[in-house]
């Protein structure tokens, strides 16, 4: 009976093409994973697989080397720490250090502030931080909230810890959130039939209305507390000024007529002088 070759697992990881945006650590995480998920045991199988994985610059790279000595990379190892010392930014691991006891989440939701831990976390290899600084870095970064008060109740061990309860305590305030947000209240249909009288709302507007009377001024009397229309005061009598004895002229009488009913009283009473 031949023996069963055990199943392998071919999964695919990101293309290292040795930019500063790529993290170099990251993409070392991948391929260890990738490794041992293909059982790849060869050392000169390991290198070729991680060559064929560079993409770019450190595409170029590699195939330089090769080209100069075949035998440039003698294991994994040895490739991994000539492409750190090649592409990996200067003093990556101080800068990542300082950013690392500075950091704050600011608008970012937990889960993005957590990754962006563990991220630069990554970064610092030769002289890692110890679990309780850590922890102190994650919990001091967070935002003021329900999230950081829960946390600083609790005694935390490591940095997975607190990332861990500070994700379910997230996610429990915001299902919370969306629960109570959702809330609408219930639909009022007019079955035709009376409806309850608010007495309170009536009282309210009331006494509303009885304070904007005790504001308002009366037209007639000059006084406060009623309106013109209840004022018992005399109606005043408007008077004129200049009284005149000449009649009222009347509707369509114009200047023109007037000037005409002048002439003839003269005509008349030249008339009656010479009959005299």
């Amino acid at each position: 009976m031949h023996s069963r070759r055990p199943e392998t697992l071919k999964n695919d990881i990101s293309k290292y093409r040795g930019v500063e945006e790529d993290s170099l650590l990251r993409w070392f995480v991948e391929l260890d994973d990738a490794i041992r998920a293909r059982r790849i045991d060869d050392g000169d199988i390991q290198v070729a697989f991680a060559q064929s994985n560079l993409a770019g610059r450190a595409k170029t790279w590699a195939l330089g080397l090769k080209l100069h000595d075949p035998y440039a990379f003698g294991s994994l190892e040895v490739f991994k720490s000539r492409l750190r010392q090649t592409f990996e930014p200067p003093r990556a691991e101080f800068r990542a250090r300082t950013e690392h006891l500075k950091l704050k989440q600011g608008k970012r939701d937990v889960h993005t502030f957590a990754q962006h831990i563990r991220h630069l976390t990554s970064f610092i290899s030769f002289n890692p931080v110890d679990e309780h600084t850590l922890v102190s870095v994650f919990m001091q970064g967070l935002a003021d909230g329900p999230v950081k008060t829960h946390l600083f109740r609790l005694e935390l061990d490591s940095l997975e810890q607190a990332i861990s309860i500070a994700e379910q305590e997230d996610f429990s305030l915001r299902q919370a959130r969306a629960s109570s947000t959702s809330y609408r209240q219930p639909r009022r249909y007019d079955n035709g039939g009376p409806e309850p009288m608010e007495l309170c709302y009536v009282e309210s507007e009331k006494a509303r209305s009885t304070d904007y009377k005790k504001l308002q001024k009366c037209n007639r009397c000059e006084k406060t507390g009623h309106y013109a229309y209840e004022c018992s005061a005399p109606r005043p009598v408007s008077r004129n000024t200049g009284r005149s004895d000449r009649p009222p002229m009347r509707k369509g009488q114009g200047r023109g007529s007037a000037v005409g009913a002048k002439t003839q009283q003269r005509d008349g009473s030249s008339k009656n002088g010479q009959d005299q």
